[in-house]
Parts: structure tokens; sequence; C-alpha cells
């Protein structure tokens, strides 16, 4: 059945050049996805350990030794890589390891965190206040953020599927319908420059999506995918309607 469905496409060879790439460099763009979802539930998770690192801190522990309790409470890749580098910081100092844990998340707001926590430990600062700050202002950039990605993914993603698979099959369901193959018409050249145009469109509509969502760079390696579904959604529809 594959074979059938790819050999109704040997006049056009560039579709399934297309769809190739866009298979491979679809597989180059999920890890891109995956980091991203592990570096903001990191994000959402600093609150709450900000506002128990306060409490801690308020109830007269060292700081250390609140990080460590709260790195084994805390559930997720945070806590996880918050055990982890304070247990290595037996063989370092305790701001190595701060260092060496923010680096780990790899997330600007964990780093900007550990650079003020630092600077308050080296100026004798009050961590329990400061901390309790941070535990607000970050929950509150965290809140923000959190809408405003899901507004413009709802946008970005309705781009993509109107124009990389909706329009291509509307328009297909049309020129099939009244100018079917079978009845003689010949489109060869009509569906080339459509697909074509569609492949345009798709690239468009993908990079707008990813502009909107902030992450141009990553939608990128999508690119060739959606090019080629539209075309192979646009001439696969054709054939199947008009013959």
């Amino acid at each position: 059945m594959i074979f059938d469905f790819l050999e109704a496409f040997n006049d056009n060879m560039f579709v399934l050049f297309l769809f190739v790439i866009g298979i491979a460099c679809a597989a180059g763009g999920i890890p891109p996805i995956i980091e991203r979802n592990r570096r903001r539930s990191i994000e959402n998770q600093l609150p709450g350990l900000l506002e128990s690192l306060s409490d801690a801190v308020g109830a007269g522990r060292g700081l250390q030794e609140a990080m460590m309790e709260q790195g084994r409470t805390t559930p997720g890749v945070l806590g996880k890589l918050l055990t982890e580098t304070l247990e290595s910081s037996h063989s370092s100092s305790f701001d190595a390891a701060l260092s060496a844990f923010a680096s780990k998340t790899r997330s600007s707001q964990v780093q900007r965190v550990v650079v003020l926590i630092d600077t308050a430990i080296q100026q004798d600062a009050p961590l329990q206040n400061i901390l309790a700050d941070l535990a607000m202002d970050y929950e509150r950039l965290n809140d923000l953020m959190n809408k405003r990605e899901s507004e413009l993914s709802g946008r970005g993603i309705l781009i993509v599927l109107f124009v990389c698979i909706g329009l291509p099959v509307l328009i297909a369901f049309i020129v099939g319908l009244f100018a079917p193959a079978k009845s003689g018409y010949q489109i060869n050249e009509f569906n080339t420059t459509f697909s074509n145009f569609f492949a345009v469109a798709s690239a468009v509509g993908a990079l707008v999506s990813g502009r909107m969502m902030g992450r141009m760079r990553d939608m990128l390696w999508w690119v060739p995918f959606w090019m080629s579904t539209s075309m192979l959604l646009y001439l696969g529809a054709v054939k199947m309607i008009g013959g």
C-alpha cells in the first residue's frame, strides 16, 4: 500500500525527495523541544523552591542544609540536579557547587537567582527576605510567560494547520471535483504550480508561527516537513478525488 502511494508521485520526484529530507530534519527538531520542556519545567518549579528555602532559612537553618533538604523533597529535574550538585560540593566550595548547579540547569532564570544569592551571601544580606521576594517575582514572571506561551502557541498551531493542511486539502477538493483528470482535463502543470505554491506558503506559515512563539530557530527544522506535507496532501487529494 505504501509503495502504491509512492508510485503515484513518480512524476514528481521533488516531493518525495523533500519528504525524506523533511523526516530527517524533523528528527533533528525533536531535541530542542525536549530541552525547552525540560528548562520550562525547572523554571516553573523555581518559585516553590525559593519559597521553601526562605521558610527554612527563617527557621534558623543554614542555606546549604536547606538546599540539600529541598533538593531531596523537590520532585522532577530541579530537585535531582540540586541534590547531585550539592552532594558533589564536599570536594569543592559551596559557591562552586551553586555555579555548577546553575550551569547544569541551562536556565537563565536559575543562573540569575544563583548570582543574586551569591551576592547576598557575600554582603551578609537578609537571605530570608531576598528569597521570599525572588519567589514572588519569579512566580509572577512564570505566570505571565505561561499565559503568553499558551495564547501564542494556540495561534501558531492554527496558522500551521490551516496553511499546511487545511488550505491544500480545500483547493485539492475543488480542483479534483470540478476539473477531474479522469474526465480528460490536463492539469499536470497546474498541479505542479499549485503544489510548489503550497510548499512556499507552508514554509512562510511555519516560520511566522515560530516567530510568534519566539522559537523561529527551532521551527527551521520543521520547515521541510511541512513543505512536503502540504505538497503530498494537495497532490494526493487531487488524485483521490479527480482520479
